[in-house]
């Protein structure tokens, strides 16, 4: 059975299909020249304090910003100069037919991709065992079809194997951070890893774009990825915009539930609406106890929010089925998490807010073509960061790597959707809202309020 994340996909791909292999090719080209110019343009704003009455999504419309005076030249010239030759050369890997290039037979000595004079490490666990080693090596063709793209010129992007093992992830982070000639760091995607960069002080060392799952950040250290909390902030922040006060929210006990709880909590401030109570529960409980506390502390609420970090929603899906939750007066809000998972017709009638699969249109079909299989979203986080990087060497040279650049409050559009980094490292994203219906997901709203 597909998990529900795989039919979107689904029916992504089937609406970007190009027409013939020739309008194929312009439409991929107009494509990347047009992602290309909106990401170097909007480094340009931020480096000149533009800001948009309208919000982010204008001022990432190229055609709604004046570059700063000097600067559109540069900013919109590697469109035409970067390399859109795919790399197919053996130190770059080939393509296999069913799934990432075997980059780990070449992990015992640095990978190089590109000539450009700003220089950026990316660190991967290329040669780890199972799963990890699997996103990590897709993660490295988003990475290649990045700069093929948009940073063979502007970059120079070395790409260590970190092995999946967080210790040595930690160790040739902190060199390439120390070693003076890194502009910015991408990875570790180690989770211990980068919570120990995070802990370090320190003002002058570079970025780091952190590709760990339910990472928080740090200063600095920036979490790329979509969190559970991102995905339930979002969430909140659209049933609370269309009225609802009180909201109850459902988080498994964990480190991850505090983190969850103040997004929420903060989702909710903007709207005039209340976190009632936050409710932990563990996977043993079956569900039936946390529905059965909220029934005592709670009355009418408006909606409830149930996280459900590495584990099922189903128990306490299944026990607020049987007051009726979801109903006519108590909406349910679940998380991009639950995705993770085949569909449940206990998932029905649930509002969620999740990455919008439609966003990777403009590079699945060449990612699929070149590297013969389907891009998924650690391709899209790759590909996004490096690009980012391209970017910003494109509109503020190997020196723009900071925090008035990457901490910019109009954000960056890229294929994972909208998103912007905040100062306390963590990132905020404006995803579309689905509500579902029939096993999948209907698209309700293009974007939540976002940010």
């Amino acid at each position: 059975m597909m998990t529900m994340q795989a039919r979107v996909e689904a029916d992504a791909c089937a609406t970007t299909a190009p027409a013939g292999a020739h309008a194929g090719m312009t439409r991929a080209t107009d494509l990347r020249r047009k992602y290309w110019r909106a990401l170097a343009l909007a480094v340009a704003a931020a480096l000149c304090g533009c800001q948009s009455k309208s919000g982010a999504p204008d001022v990432l419309d190229p055609t709604a910003i004046a570059a700063p005076a000097g600067q559109a030249g540069a900013a919109a010239a590697p469109a035409q100069q970067a390399s859109v030759e795919t790399p197919g050369s053996p130190a770059s890997g080939s393509a296999t037919s069913g799934g990432p290039t075997s980059a780990a037979a070449d992990a015992k000595a640095q990978l190089t991709l590109g000539t450009g004079p700003t220089k950026v490490a990316m660190l991967l666990p290329l040669s780890a065992p199972g799963s990890t080693g699997q996103n990590g090596r897709k993660m490295y063709d988003g990475a290649r079809l990045a700069m093929a793209d948009l940073g063979d010129k502007l970059l120079t992007l070395t790409i260590e194997d970190t092995r999946g093992d967080s210790g040595y992830a930690k160790d040739l982070a902190v060199k390439a951070i120390t070693s003076g000639t890194a502009k910015a760091v991408i990875g570790p995607s180690e989770l211990a890893a980068a919570q120990h960069l995070a802990k370090l002080s320190g003002s002058k060392r570079p970025p780091v774009l952190a590709l760990a799952d339910n990472f928080a950040g740090g200063p600095g250290v920036y979490s790329v990825l979509l969190s559970e909390a991102d995905s339930a902030a979002a969430g909140t922040a659209a049933i609370a915009g269309k009225g609802a006060k009180k909201f109850v929210l459902m988080v498994p006990v964990g480190a991850d539930s505090s983190a969850v709880e103040s997004r929420v909590a903060n989702a909710l401030s903007i709207y005039g609406a209340t976190l009632a109570v936050t409710l932990p529960y563990s996977p043993t409980d079956g569900g039936a106890k946390v529905v059965s506390d909220m029934s005592s502390l709670v009355e009418a609420p408006d909606a409830v929010i149930v996280a459900c970090g590495g584990g099922s929603p189903i128990a306490v899906l299944a026990a607020l089925k049987a007051k009726g939750i979801p109903g006519k007066t108590v909406t349910l809000i679940g998380t991009d998490r639950w995705l993770e998972r085949p569909v449940d017709p206990l998932y029905e009638g649930a509002y969620i807010a999740t990455l919008d699969e439609s966003e990777t249109g403009p590079i699945a079909d060449r990612f699929k073509a070149t590297y013969k299989y389907q891009p998924d979203v650690n391709v899209a986080y790759a590909y996004d960061m490096v690009a980012l990087s391209a970017g910003i060497a494109s509109a503020a040279g190997p020196d723009g790597f900071n925090k008035q650049v990457l901490e910019n409050t109009t954000g960056f559009r890229g294929s994972t959707g909208l998103f912007r980094f905040r100062a306390d490292g963590s990132s905020q994203r404006s995803m579309p809202f689905f509500k579902v219906e029939n096993g999948r997901l209907k698209l309700v709203e293009k974007s939540t309020s976002g940010f």
